[in-house]
């Protein structure tokens, strides 16, 4: 029997947490970080709620799975997010060593891979493409809304 615990299940999760931001008029981007099968920690945008910029659902799930952990290291884990990190949560990612991420839609904007080098660990795993057609349809609904 397959187990239900696979990328497509975790991204699921993110899309939900993007959903949350989403509702919340902030940019709908959301993600979760998964130990071990099990999601130890959520993030959405709160940058409006905050009036923060670095308020991203990248920084708030690493923070939190960095204390549900009592580390500041990420070993074992995998970042799941809706939407291409930017080179400050990429910069974060490096630092807490994550084992692997995996993004949903590119930002050929601002995502990391825009400035045309790694910015993650050399150990950490990048993947993407796994539900890229509905985070990005709610990053166009989102911004359809804005104008």
């Amino acid at each position: 029997m397959l187990s239900p615990f696979n990328d497509e299940y975790f991204m699921k999760q993110a899309f939900q947490e993007a959903l949350k931001a989403f509702e919340s008029d902030e940019v709908p981007v959301g993600a979760v970080i998964v130990c071990k099968n099990q999601v130890i920690a959520r993030g959405h945008n709160l940058t409006e709620q905050l009036t923060d910029v670095t308020a991203h659902a990248e920084i708030q799930a690493i923070t939190a799975a960095a204390q549900y952990l009592g580390a500041k290291y990420l070993k074992e884990c995998t970042l799941y997010v809706t939407l291409e990190p930017c080179c400050m949560c990429a910069g974060a990612l490096y630092w807490s060593q994550i084992d692997r991420v995996v993004f949903a839609a590119r930002d050929a904007k601002r995502g990391a891979s825009a400035t045309g080098t790694s910015l993650y660990h050399p150990a950490t795993i990048v993947e993407n493409g796994i539900m890229e057609a509905e985070a990005s349809q709610l990053l166009k609904d989102f911004f359809a809304r804005k104008r």
